[in-house]
C-alpha cells in the first residue's frame, strides 16, 4: 500500500473552498486535460453521502478505464473520502480536508492506493503510477490556486 500526501494553502474561506468542493462536476476543473477525464453519470449539484459517480480516465498503456468512486464521511465544510468502487487500483481512498488558516485555508489530499497485478503493480508504482499521481496533484495545486483565489 502507498500514500500521497498533499497540503495546499490557499487566500479563500472555508465556505469558497467547500462551495467549490462539494459540487463533483467541479473535478473536470482540477484534473488535466491529457488523462481525458470524463464524468459519465449524472451529478447532483452537491454531493451526498453514499453518491457513486462514475467517470472515465485514460491510464497509461492501458487507455480508457471505467472508475466508479463512492463519496463517503462528508463532514460538510471540512471533508469527506472517496473510494473506489470500480477501477484501475487494487484499493483507492482519498481523503479530502478542509482546515482554517491565518490568511485561509489549508487543502489536505490523502490518498491510500494500492495498484493491481502485486509484484507487477509495484513496478508500475515505481517507473510511472507515483510520478502520474504526483503530476495531476501538481496540476490541482495550480488550478485550486487559480479557481478559488481569483
Amino acid at each position: 500500500m502507498y500514500e500521497l500526501y498533499r497540503e495546499l494553502e490557499v487566500k479563500a474561506t472555508r465556505e469558497q473552498a467547500w462551495d467549490f468542493i462539494r459540487s463533483p462536476g467541479n473535478l473536470n476543473k482540477i484534473t488535466p486535460d491529457d488523462l481525458s477525464f470524463e464524468i459519465v453519470s449524472e451529478l447532483p449539484d452537491e454531493m451526498f453521502e453514499g453518491m457513486l459517480v462514475e467517470y472515465r480516465v485514460n491510464i497509461p498503456f492501458i487507455g480508457k478505464q471505467e472508475w466508479v468512486s463512492e463519496l463517503q464521511h462528508i463532514v460538510p465544510g471540512y471533508s469527506f473520502v472517496d473510494e473506489q468502487k470500480i477501477g484501475p487500483y487494487k484499493l483507492w481512498y482519498h481523503y479530502h480536508g478542509i482546515e482554517e488558516i491565518e490568511g485561509g485555508v489549508k487543502l489536505i489530499d490523502r490518498v491510500s492506493y494500492k495498484p493491481p497485478f502485486g509484484f507487477l503493480g509495484t513496478i508500475a508504482n515505481a517507473l510511472f503510477i507515483r510520478k502520474m499521481l504526483e503530476k495531476i496533484f501538481d496540476y490541482r495545486t495550480v488550478a485550486f490556486r487559480e479557481l478559488l483565489e481569483s
